[in-house]
């Protein structure tokens, strides 16, 4: 590790928490103090043009920066499971995900690890490209270090309002900080795809459709359509599923309707967002949810 990224990780401010843990002997907000990863493999399910035809070499990384209570990949994001990996390691696996015929490598959940991503990355750089996968709450200094060594943008915007975000990611500044991270990852990288439609270079933002939340749903789409380039693709995901720490939110103990859906779909066609992938409503469904490795 460098020693830039050890100063780092000493008085963490890499994400928006800026929490000061000393990471390099403790854990910080995000739950974990190295390079940990829960699986990896070739992840068929992410949007056409990310898994494409051989599927997105996707690595799970453990701990996240955000507490979204319906979190499906719960186990992962609160840190309960993972194994710790070193860079060397990483790079290693890039190398074998490539080797698996991987159309790109996907880095889940990388938004706190970026000082050991970095080192990884200088050992080996990946000869396909390389996919940022985030929640979208993100320093704009982070991504400057990471962007060498990204192709691929895939943030999520989840929500518009300050109460849905402080009741369920405990961030009530998540649409603040990440609207200015989005529009970073929106203008960092030229569209570039192949005839057949694999996205070589761009941003994807996604959006989840959430229970009774369609109207912030349009809020987001609105200022999409109105702040980030034509060249950004967005995708409207149906695929909410009960899951992680939602007693408290009744509301979220359902899937969300076609009703639901549909408004938040037709909203979009009607502002003119020519890029947009849907989904159909049977992603809605646990089996989506990976089977973790360590």
């Amino acid at each position: 590790m460098t020693g830039e990224s050890q100063r780092l990780l000493q008085n963490c401010k890499m994400c928006p928490v800026e929490c000061g843990a000393n990471r390099l002997t403790g854990i910080g907000a995000c739950g974990v103090s190295g390079l940990h990863i829960a699986k990896y493999y070739l992840h068929a399910f992410e949007e056409p043009c990310i898994s494409f035809q051989n599927g997105s070499g996707t690595i799970f990384f453990t701990g996240c920066n955000l507490r979204c209570a319906f979190c499906q990949n719960y186990e992962v994001s609160r840190a309960q499971r993972g194994k710790a990996i070193t860079a060397q390691e990483l790079a290693d696996i890039f190398k074998e995900l490539e080797d698996m015929g991987a159309e790109n490598i996907s880095l889940v959940t990388p938004s706190h690890l970026v000082a050991y991503l970095v080192p990884a990355f200088e050992i080996y750089k990946p000869k396909i490209p390389v996919v940022y996968n985030s929640g979208g709450y993100e320093k704009i200094q982070t991504l400057k270090m990471i962007d060498p060594y990204v192709d691929i943008y895939l943030p999520d915007a989840k929500f518009y309002s300050s109460a849905l975000s402080k009741r369920y990611l405990g961030k009530e500044d998540y649409f603040d900080v990440a609207s200015e991270a989005v529009e970073f990852m929106a203008n960092a990288k030229p569209l570039k795809m192949t005839e057949d439609g694999k996205m070589l270079s761009g941003c994807v933002v996604r959006h989840l459709v959430m229970p009774l939340c369609t109207n912030d749903s349009k809020a987001i789409l609105k200022w999409f359509a109105r702040t980030l380039p034509p060249t950004t693709y967005l995708s409207l995901m149906s695929q909410y599923t009960p899951f992680g720490d939602i007693e408290k939110y009744p509301e979220l103990s359902r899937s969300i309707t076609a009703r639901e859906y549909d408004a938040v779909v037709d909203t979009a066609i009607a502002l003119g967002i020519e890029k947009l992938f849907t989904q159909e409503r049977k992603s809605s469904a646990t089996k989506y949810i990976p089977e973790w490795d360590f």
